[in-house]
């Protein structure tokens, strides 16, 4: 096996504004032999997602690992053991991982989770964004029978999906927000969405205030900015505000934090409830999504929008058309 190679997508150098094919360098190494407690991983599929920009500055603001300049990039990928000497998996199990944006993983053994090969018609849904989706309607926004529930950044891997399991917890109206009128012809035509915001369309709050004229009850917030305050300004009482993302701070042009002004008293007097929710408090909702989307897309109550890109010198591609917004849903490389 040290005969063999693989390749590897490492990090050139740092980013000084969006996201361009030239920060990113394909380098061919040596499959490396696993150890004891070491599982050797032939990765198929990874997925991305909005935060790998973040994790390209060298102090990215989120509680996760900067990636290196020289070093490879990583991220969530599924894939198939090789050789894992001296553990419980065994050659040809499906796991799990954070050692993508390579065709070849070594890593400790319990750093990978078994999956089960049934359970998902497509092994790429593994790779969906579907538990954050969860975790914000059921837990963070609390979305409840009857709801005007508002999605914020609708179009994307975990909005499109948030729209989806709103439905499910019983929402009459779920309103969306994206970036062009295209992506919300489809987030109603395919994906259930009752009426769409569009952003650079007018003011956010104009437009949301037709789309919601009895207000909003929940909100599941994945942007921030000017989304975030049109949401707060039509809040009804009691409404429930999910903070789960904040896509204007990280993929603004300039890497400036993007400001939210906020009315206290005003909140205060509705009895508003503003949640900050991540996932790494929240884990345990992730085999629970697996469950609940394997079923859903099996009896077509749920479905998986997704872009999948071909070869591992696509991924520097998929991660800059995700940033521009090229695509609607979640986006996956397939080695």
């Amino acid at each position: 096996m040290t005969n063999r190679t693989y390749r590897e997508v490492r990090l050139a150098a740092r980013p000084t504004g969006p996201v361009t094919d030239d920060l990113f360098e394909i380098v061919e190494v040596p499959v490396p032999e696993p150890g004891p407690g070491q599982v050797l991983v032939r990765n198929t599929h990874m997925g991305l997602g909005a935060v790998m920009r973040s994790l390209m500055d060298e102090h990215n603001g989120v509680p996760l690992p900067s990636y290196e300049v020289g070093a490879p990039l990583h991220g969530h990928a599924i894939g198939e053991v090789v050789a894992t000497p001296g553990t419980d998996l065994n050659p040809g199990d499906l796991v799990e991982h954070q050692l993508g944006w390579r065709e070849y993983a070594l890593l400790d053994a319990d750093a990978a989770t078994r999956l089960d090969p049934d359970l998902m018609p497509d092994p790429a849904a593994y790779l969906s964004q579907g538990s954050t989706a969860l975790m914000g309607i059921e837990r963070g926004a609390e979305v409840r029978p009857g709801d005007t529930v508002f999605v914020t950044g609708a179009a994307g891997g975990v909005g499109t999906l948030a729209g989806q399991v709103a439905r499910q917890f019983g929402a009459t109206r779920v309103i969306g927000s994206t970036g062009s009128q295209q992506k919300a012809d489809r987030l109603i035509k395919e994906l259930g969405y009752d009426a769409v915001v569009i952003r650079g369309a007018g003011p956010i709050e104009e437009q949301l205030r037709e789309a919601a004229p009895d207000g909003i009850d929940a909100v599941f917030d994945n942007v921030g900015g000017e989304q975030l305050e049109a949401a707060l300004a039509l809040a009804n009482r009691n409404a429930r505000v999910a903070i789960v993302g904040a896509l204007a701070s990280q993929l603004s042009q300039d890497g400036t934090t993007v400001k939210v002004a906020v009315d206290s008293l005003s909140l205060l007097i509705r009895s508003i409830t503003l949640r900050g929710i991540a996932l790494y408090n929240h884990r345990d909702l992730i085999p629970q999504w697996n469950r609940r989307f394997a079923a859903g897309l099996r009896d077509g109550t749920l479905t998986f929008p997704h872009a999948r890109l071909q070869g591992i010198e696509q991924a520097p591609r998929a991660l800059r058309e995700l940033t521009e917004g090229r695509h609607l849903g979640a986006v996956v490389v397939e080695f």
